[in-house]
This record gives C-alpha cells, structure tokens and sequence, in this order.
C-alpha cells in the first residue's frame, strides 16, 4: 500500500469517511486543456467578485472549499472533499473507532438516505432502518447541505442529544427520533458455534477485520471439533471498508486464483489482486450471505467465493458499488475522495449499479408496516443520482442494484440464517428455497389462544366459586 494514500472502499458513515483506489498524475495540457485554463480564470473572477461585493465578509476558505467540494461531487456520490478534520476522522474509521451515532449515510435529492444502521450502535438501538431519509437535524433542513456538512452536524461530544427528523415509505408523516451521541466501537468481526455450525458476522471491513476473522476460525474449530460441517458468513448490511482487508479475507478461503481486478481511464492502471496457498476453512462448505446493504468490499469477497465456486451466496441483491474511490492527502489541507477505477469480480464482472446476485434468492417475511415501504422503492447504487452508469448499459440492458437491507433481530424469524444451515446440513436448493417460503406463524394466532385460555381460566375460576 502507497504511504501516501488510503485504499478503502465503502460508503460514507457517520463519524467517518471510507473509501479506495489508486491515484492517477494528471496528463499534460491538451488544447482542449487552454480552454479550461481559461474556465479557472473565470472561477478566479467570481472569487474577487464575491470577496469584493458579497453583502456580508464572506468566509474566503469555506468559498474555496466549497468550490472544490462541488467540483467532486458533480462528479458522482461517492467523490468529495475532506477537511482535515473529516479525514482525520476517516482515519480513525478505519481503526474500527469513532465518534457518532452508528449509519452509514449517503444523500439522496438532497437529504440524507440512511443505506445501513451498524450493529450495537445508538442508532441501530434508535430503531433507525435502511432506506430511511433524514430530512431535519434538531430542527434545521438538510437540503442544501452537502453530504460532509451533514456528517459534520451530525457528530457531536459523547452523550449529547440528536433529534432526527425521519421520512419513512409507509409512514404518513415526518417523525422525531432522539438519538443520543456515543463513541462507535465496531467490532468487525463477531461469531458463535450454532450447532455443528460455525457462524462469522463481519459488519465492516477495517483495520482488525483480519485478526478477528483469524481468531474467530480458530475459536470455532477448537470449539465445534471435527464434527463442524461448515461455515456461514455474514456479509449483510456490511456497507465496506478497506480494500486490502476484503482481498484477505477472500484469501482466507481461496487456494489460488484471482480474487479482484480494479481498472481505471488507462489500460497501464490495471491492478490485479491473487489469492495465495491455504484455506482456514480446509475446504469445508461455506454459505455468505449478502442483502441490500452489502456494498463495496462484501460484493469483492462475495464475488471472489462465488466465481471460483468456493462459497454459495444466499440472500438478496446486493448494494451494487463497483467503484473505487483514491483517499489523497493534500499537504496539510485534508484530502479528497475521487473515483479512479471501476472493480471486478474473478469472471471479469463489473457490479456497479448491478448487484451481487445469490445463487439463492431467500427473501426475509417482512412486518406489516416494512411490506409498504419494500413495494415499488427503489434502492442500491442505481438508485443514487448521478452514479456511474453500469458498462451494461450500451448492451442496452437496464440497470438494477439494491433489494431489501431488513434482518430480523429475532434469530429464529431470520429466514436466510436458517436457509444458510438448511443448506450446510445437506438440503437441496429447491427444498431450502420452498421452506423459505413457509410464512411463519403470525402473533395474531398466538394472541387468540393466549385469550382463549385466559377465558377458560376465567371460567373455570366461577365454576369453582359457584361450587
């Protein structure tokens, strides 16, 4: 890895940026280079205009920041400026610690779209759902912020108080949610023996993603023994991370081959990643699973295990981020964020704005009041304005990413979990997926015959009385 630059790749959290890629030196001018020469000079007078004019002393080094800001995020969602504030931050993201409420965010129409709340935090505690979109921040309006300056509103000491204002599909209005401001701790990696099964959650890619994922393998074959029939790996609602820690955690299962291109505007900027010799698993069946809240560094691992038919992925659409982003510092003044390269699975897939598609499509039963905001909504990277278009579209093939992120906190309602052990225990696909489909029962039922007995107690109480 390059001292001077970050490799990431997810979405921007609360509390931090993430991000990957390689940078590029610019070209010498061109002819066309003199026009835009003659472009910045046109910048330089609006400045001197502003600065000269403005009705208030304008801030000359937020115009400036500004300026560039939106000069990068004309580009695309994902490209932007970081002060230095912001990027440190970003740096400590990628240590697995910061402060704020715990969701991965990015903007849509101008308001904030929540794509993930992360595991154990304030905000996943708060109720907070894929999907949502905050419109107020202790009362001020997020439209026309930029997505940074929202972030910035929305970190704050520890222990203090946010009131997010929430639009949610389904819901009839607005509504208040009071989220109290806390260190997010993620702890990247957690697992437990289920049976003679061993189950890994990896909620982000970071700096210790590694040494958990090493640890936890080694933990459960001491615990489960030789009689452990395989493994589930959880990828859903892991929204990305660190580039370096999705190739190795592909390595991790992988004997050899490809695990991940990345490619740029030039042939010559092509990077190929491999796999090296050993497998902690040793060859036993893995499942990943993946959702709509899967992007960036899941879909790489999730491609790599399925390309070389290492794992079967089970679940739902995945995010569809398939770019990457360069973290470039700049001599003191923080750093941008800039797409450099498109990545690619082992079979030479782009994902972007396209999804990881499982090998078995198992959709969770959704409660009453998620059903109505699911139909008809669209999610994933294709739904963010101004995205990279899918290199799919001049096939003229129409682009789709993104599916429900929804996972029930109750294990035993969590349908792909179950399908997943289904699958490790020697069930065919087809049975597996016709199980799945099998609603469970509704509390409804349960409720009435809670009543019924209640009534029959009561009865049962005057007959007493009266004998």
């Amino acid at each position: 890895m390059r001292k001077n630059m970050f490799k990431s790749i997810g979405l921007i959290a609360i509390g931090a940026l993430a991000a990957t890629g390689a940078w590029h030196t610019l070209g010498a001018a061109t002819a066309a280079g003199t026009d835009t020469y003659r472009q910045l000079n046109l910048f330089g007078d609006v400045f001197d205009r502003i600065r000269a004019d403005y009705v208030e002393t304008p801030d000359e080094e937020k115009l400036v920041e500004a300026a560039v800001n939106g000069m990068l995020t004309s580009l695309d969602p994902h490209s932007s400026y970081m002060s230095p504030k912001r990027f440190k931050d970003m740096r400590q993201q990628t240590r697995g610690e910061f402060g704020g409420l715990g969701i991965e965010v990015t903007m849509a129409d101008g308001v904030i779209k929540v794509v993930t709340p992360i595991d154990d935090t304030p905000a996943a505690k708060a109720g907070l759902r894929a999907n949502d979109l905050i419109t107020h921040l202790d009362g001020e309006r997020v439209r026309g912020l930029t997505l940074n300056q929202a972030v910035d509103k929305m970190r704050g000491k520890v222990n203090t108080p946010l009131v997010l204002t929430i639009v949610r599909k389904g819901k009839d209005a607005p509504f208040d949610v009071t989220i109290v401001r806390d260190i997010i701790r993620v702890k990247s990696v957690k697992f437990s023996k289920e049976g003679d099964i061993g189950y890994v959650r990896i909620t982000t890619f970071s700096e210790q993603t590694q040494d958990g994922l090493d640890k936890a393998m080694k933990k459960l074959k001491d615990q489960v023994g030789d009689g452990l029939k395989g493994y589930i790996i959880d990828l859903r609602n892991n929204p990305g991370g660190l580039l370096d820690q999705a190739i190795s955690v592909s390595d991790t299962f992988l004997q050899r081959g490809e695990i991940v291109s990345t490619r740029g505007r030039n042939a010559s900027e092509t990077q190929r990643f491999a796999a090296r010799k050993g497998d902690l698993a040793d060859g036993k069946p893995i499942v990943v699973l993946i959702n709509g809240g899967s992007a960036s560094a899941s879909e790489i691992v999730a491609g790599a295990l399925r390309d070389h038919k290492r794992a079967t992925i089970l679940g739902t659409r995945s995010f569809g981020k398939g770019s990457v982003q360069s973290i470039i510092p700049l001599n003191g003044q923080g750093a941008i964020r800039l797409t450099t390269a498109r990545y690619y699975t082992p079979s030479g897939t782009s994902i972007q704005a396209k999804g990881i598609v499982p090998d078995v499509l198992i959709e969770q039963e959704l409660p009453e009041d998620l059903k109505k905001l699911v139909k008809n909504q669209k999610t994933g990277e294709a739904s963010l304005r101004g995205h990279l278009q899918s290199e799919d579209i001049k096939d003229k093939k129409k682009e789709e990413s993104g599916s429900s992120a929804y996972v029930p906190r109750d294990r035993k309602k969590d349908k792909q979990y179950h399908a997943a052990v289904s699958l490790l225990h020697g069930k065919d696909v087809k049975t597996v997926i016709e199980e799945a489909k099998i609603p469970f029962e509704k509390p409804v039922a349960v409720k009435e015959k809670t009543e019924g007995t209640e009534k029959a107690t009561e009865k049962a109480k005057e007959k007493t009385k009266s004998d």
